[in-house]
């Protein structure tokens, strides 16, 4: 039985107090496929609530964000500030007034409730029995059939009518996202070594451009800084310390980023980075165990190749927790599997904000309620609109579901129909972020997992209309995959980095692993170099590079045009010349790119 918060037992008494009010119907959904419903939730677990109010200025936050996003407008790079943002997002009065209203109605104090830096979010932690009175629904124990989590969920709740006009969204009631799932995308590679590449050949590659450059022969077996910076001709480009500059990481389900095996990682590639390390902010109960044993290999490949490409700017590694799976005979105060808001909460109360993050997580669109997708993804927004510019990995699944095995994927929807369909993973299909694919080998090409597709949550934003229009014209040939995406959603991916081979440390050993948990923060750290080319010359931060990327900066990557991701039983999407849903636009080219970002 769980042990109650000690506010629990005073709503207990004011649930038969509160007036009788109609409900009507907030959101329904089909029975998620592999979780299994097991009974009743007990009584007295206790579920934090998430309650969405309507922001009430979004639609003038995003004409600024494209407008400051745009490096034609005259408004480049004029960055909101972080109370600007909050003045966009903040509820109506009425709505605050209204929430505070219905709350009180059910025996719930101001003082037990928590708020977001907009008040756009409110947070109280309430028995499953008055949650079920407040929603007019009944909650239940799921079990995962295939890892065997569970959770308290309902499948579908409702509010009083006079309250839908104040409220967007009540989480956790219809969110399944399977949490082992909001993956690290991440894998092993097949040979694993612990011996250093020795450089020795070069190889000749010739960019899309024309131009050419040297890369050591080793970097087709092993993947180092110095491979990346050969590539991606970055080679002697030393950035600031001291200029504000920072770039930063996120880590979920208790990854911890081991500063030990980071200093064997200095020791092997980056020697002048020696007895460096980054600072940590802990996040909603997140932890920073340092044991060797609980190194976690997605923190350490973020750490050591993000923070290896751009030492010596500061760099953070934000541990968020919240997502653990529980049981529910446990002792456990709390049931969030949104891990997201709560590093949005923090993060969007924080004055000063990295320029630059990188994420390697997600999780399969359709398995996030798509109410909250859209929240979350407003969120993205406000940050970009702050000068911040978002990385997340693309998946590992190619157009399937993140099973990076193409024979095992299921690609069925998961709406109780289960009809075939391509699977996006979303946040990388929110339209605000910077969704990052994979390439392989030198000269590179499409590595065969590469996550890309359509958003069937988010329309197809207009900065990707050009490119998009013409991959479907010229590109693909008309009626391939009908049916299977939606050709008008935010396409992914949108830029792309090497993705495999990666030599990291981990538990202080070495090891070689990818997944575009690899080119994510890969990418990111070529994109913090260039903020310090900005910052350096007195310019604002790239913030949300979306805009640019498609207007100009196409001009400073290298278009990757052979190979493909398979998924879902078919071969999937081809690389080919310009914008392609398996590497985007291409890979960063920096030498051209810190030239095009100091043109406007």
């Amino acid at each position: 039985m769980l042990v109650l918060l000690p506010f629990a037992f005073a709503f207990a008494g004011a649930v038969c107090a509160a007036p009788p009010r109609a409900h009507k119907l907030v959101e329904s959904v089909a029975p998620p496929r592999d979780w299994f419903n097991l009974g009743p939730a007990p009584a007295d677990h206790v579920i934090p609530l998430r309650i969405a109010l309507p922001q009430s200025d979004f639609d003038t936050l995003e004409r600024h964000l494209y407008e400051i996003s745009d490096p034609d407008h005259e408004r480049y790079g004029a960055h909101l500030s972080k109370e600007e943002v909050e003045a966009l997002v903040a509820p109506h009065p009425d709505s605050l007034r209204a929430v505070d209203a219905w709350l009180a109605e059910h025996g719930i104090p101001e003082s037990a409730c928590t708020r977001s830096p907009a008040k756009d979010w409110v947070s109280v932690n309430v028995p499953v029995s008055l949650a079920e009175t407040m929603l007019d629904t009944t909650f239940h124990v799921w079990k995962h059939a295939v890892d065997e989590d569970q959770v308290v969920r309902t499948t579908s709740y409702s509010l009083p009518e006079h309250m839908h006009a104040h409220i967007e969204l009540v989480q956790p009631t219809t969110f399944f996202s399977h949490m082992k799932n909001h993956r690290t995308t991440f894998r092993f590679s097949d040979s694993q070594s612990d011996a250093p590449s020795v450089p020795g050949e070069t190889i000749t590659v010739t960019n899309s451009d024309g131009t050419k450059i040297l890369v050591d022969a080793s970097c087709n077996t092993t993947i180092t800084i110095t491979c990346l910076k050969q590539l991606y001709n970055a080679v002697g480009y030393k950035p600031s310390a001291t200029n504000g500059n920072e770039i930063a990481l996120t880590g979920y389900l208790e990854q911890f980023a081991n500063v030990e095996d980071l200093q064997l990682f200095y020791a092997d590639q980056v020697p002048d980075a020696l007895n460096s390390s980054f600072k940590v902010t802990l996040i909603n109960g997140g932890q920073n165990n340092q044991t060797a044993s609980e190194a976690g290999d997605e923190a350490d490949l973020d750490v050591q190749f993000a923070f290896g490409l751009t030492f010596p700017t500061p760099g953070t590694f934000f541990s968020t927790g919240g997502s653990p799976p529980f049981i529910p005979d446990v002792d456990t105060p709390t049931d969030s599997n949104e891990p997201y808001t709560e590093w949005l909460d923090f993060v969007l109360a924080q004055h000063k904000v990295p320029q630059t993050i990188s994420t390697s997580y997600g999780d399969d669109e359709q398995t996030v309620p798509i109410s909250f997708a859209k929240r979350v993804c407003a969120g993205f927004a406000q940050l970009g609109a702050r000068g911040t510019s978002l990385m997340f990995s693309s998946g590992d699944g190619g157009v399937g579901d993140g099973d990076p095995d193409p024979a095992t994927q299921t690609c069925q929807t998961n709406d109780g129909r289960n009809v075939t369909k391509f699977i996006p993973g979303f946040p990388a299909s929110c339209p605000f972020v910077t969704a990052v694919g994979g390439t392989i080998n030198i000269p590179e090409v499409a590595v065969d997992f590469s996550g890309g597709g359509f958003s069937n949550y988010f329309s197809r934003p207009s900065y990707q209309d050009q490119a998009v229009t013409e991959f479907f014209a010229t590109k693909l040939p008309k009626g391939t995959y009908a049916g299977l995406f939606n050709p008008n959603g935010r396409a992914i991916p949108d830029v792309s980095a090497e993705s495999d081979k990666f030599r990291v440390f981990i538990g202080g050993q070495a090891f070689h692993i990818g997944g575009t948990s690899a080119s994510s923060p890969t990418f990111a750290g070529f994109v913090s170099l260039l903020n310090d080319v900005r910052i350096s010359h007195g310019r604002p931060s790239l913030g949300f590079l979306n805009p640019f990327l498609y207007s100009k900066g196409f001009a400073g990557l290298n278009d990757i045009t052979v190979g493909n991701a398979p998924g879902c039983g078919t071969p999937g999407f081809n690389a080919t010349s310009g914008w392609d849903p398996v590497t985007g636009l291409g890979t960063p080219n920096f030498a051209k790119l810190k030239d095009l970002v100091l043109s406007f």
